[in-house]
């Protein structure tokens, strides 16, 4: 580990950003392990922010939890948080979040996920878009050091931003421990708890036009047609949405209400974060068609639990998806037709799920990468 104190900024480890709070909580629960006697971690956070996550929970002799109630939305946080820096002496500042103060008077390393306001232009409006293009600039040219989530994101950066390639260091994201194969009585818990069917195909995640659901609806109901003139013997089955719904995107519910598939497609909503390695384990297949990810921690958390995947070839998702079967997103029939066998073979179902989990350990374990954060780190302060 480094000379500290090193600052990690939690502020935004909240529930409006659940996916930078798993980010933050995995990376602290792997680094406490590594610190040193001489060595300590400060976490900032925003206590007047709700957030599923404990970062009190993390403090202890090495740990510090320090709160900031500064959103970092606003402007006061250009020179609260560097006040806060210098009071704790700190050597090293990480922001997960490209809203930060610009000034911060430490070496910097700053987190990106993606960029998907720029690639998806027609998810935001245009003052959004400018802001985001804006902002981002503002970190990068901040960071003393960029960690991305993937190889897939490391290119985007570099083809938007005039950035030198060695500024920039992919370092994926690892699946939560809770994520795994859960034993059957979980399982059943959860089937209960939700009114599920034996077999389910599930797909986790929100539902802007990017995740791509009406073509996988649009799948399903191939699947549902064709299935007694094929070869394959496939037995009734539901998908499953579940995760964030966004109000503005009605088109997956719409299709399927056009397809007359109302009573095979569930919109769950959002999860309980206790509820989803079960609703993982419990699944016949994960699919995941998205058209655009910074990484895909869905996928990696389906393969973790045991769970075979299907999921797009688009992006960043062959990075992590590669013991699973890889689709082009916008062709339906080669998503219905890469589904159907698995549907109907439960021994190749069994062997893939048994190769995604085998990759997540070999390939995604938090403490290797964790080591390749502190290893930014130690470069940074080593000047």
């Amino acid at each position: 580990m480094t000379s500290m104190p090193t600052v990690l900024d939690a502020r935004a480890a909240t529930d409006h950003f659940p996916g930078i709070g798993r980010y933050v909580l995995n990376l602290v629960q792997a680094m406490i392990p590594l610190l040193g006697r001489d060595e300590g971690l400060f976490l900032l956070r925003d206590p007047t922010q709700p957030s599923r996550w404990d970062l009190t929970g993390l403090a202890g002799e090495r740990v510090h939890v320090v709160d900031a109630p500064i959103s970092p939305f606003s402007l006061r946080q250009q020179w609260a948080v560097p006040r806060i820096l210098r009071r704790l002496g700190a050597d090293l500042y990480h922001s997960p979040y490209h809203l930060m103060p610009y000034r911060p008077g430490v070496p910097t390393v700053v987190t990106m996920y993606d960029l998907i306001p720029l690639l998806f232009p027609q998810q935001v409006s245009p003052t959004a878009r400018l802001l985001f293009r804006w902002m981002m600039a503002l970190a990068l040219r901040t960071a003393s050091h960029v960690i991305v989530i993937s190889q897939a994101t490391c290119r985007d950066l570099l083809t938007f931003y005039h950035l030198l390639p060695q500024k920039v260091t992919a370092i994926p994201l690892a699946a939560d421990p809770a994520f795994h194969p859960q034993p059957p009585a979980e399982v059943e818990r959860v089937r209960r708890k939700y009114a599920l069917p034996e077999s389910y195909l599930l797909y986790l995640g929100i539902n802007k036009p990017h995740k791509n659901l009406a073509r996988l609806i649009e799948a399903c109901s191939r699947i549902t047609h064709h299935a007694s003139r094929s070869t394959f013997h496939v037995s009734r089955f539901t998908l499953v949405i579940a995760g964030a719904w966004d109000p503005r995107y009605l088109e997956p519910r719409q299709r399927a209400e056009a397809l007359g598939l109302e009573n095979a497609v569930r919109f769950l909503g959002p999860m309980p974060e206790a509820d989803l390695p079960a609703l993982y384990s419990g699944a016949t297949l994960f699919v995941f068609p998205s058209l655009y990810e910074g990484f895909g921690l869905p996928v990696l958390e389906a393969m973790a639990c045991g769970t075979s995947v299907v999921a797009s070839d688009a992006s960043s998702l062959p990075e992590v998806g590669e013991a699973g079967i890889m689709v082009e997103p916008r062709d339906v029939r080669a998503l219905a037709e890469a589904i159907l066998p698995l549907l109907a073979d439960p021994e190749h179902r069994r062997a893939m799920g048994q190769a995604g989990w085998e990759r997540v350990k070999a390939c995604f374990d938090v403490r290797r990468l964790t080591r390749e954060i502190e290893a930014v780190y130690e470069a940074l302060l080593r000047g």
